[in-house]
């Protein structure tokens, strides 16, 4: 067990070594990789309502905690309701709410920024 976990730290130490390289070598590139995640995280919080409102509509979220399909919903409680269950679904029902739903599609569109920025670099270095 004392191996594995020997293992982990070491790999973790390896890899936050080879990051900090990375960034001393290359720091306009980091800069904007930076920039990059920033910007699509950013944008995709501003997009979440819209976005969840939109997979709520078209019925792929399922239905609210009040039991109601999500896709039958309209207004504010589309999104909300939609919100909610990207977020793991209701408070009251022990999810993570409207604030998780928007954390979550924020952090996909981060990850796919650092993801593309990172893909981007890669291939002009």
């Amino acid at each position: 067990m004392f191996d594995f976990f020997s293992d982990v730290l070491s790999g973790t130490v390896d890899l936050v070594s080879d990051a900090i390289d990375v960034v001393v070598e290359n720091p306009g590139k980091t800069v904007l990789a930076v920039g990059a995640t920033v910007a699509t995280g950013g944008l995709a919080m501003v997009a979440a309502p819209a976005l969840a409102t939109a997979a709520g509509g078209a019925g792929l979220l399922g239905a609210a905690s009040t039991g109601t399909a999500i896709s039958t919903l309209s207004g504010a409680a589309l999104t909300n309701a939609s919100l909610a269950a990207v977020g793991g679904g209701a408070l009251a029902a022990g999810g993570g709410g409207v604030a998780a739903g928007t954390t979550v599609i924020a952090g996909a569109g981060a990850v796919a920024g650092a993801g593309a920025s990172a893909g981007t670099i890669k291939a002009t270095s």
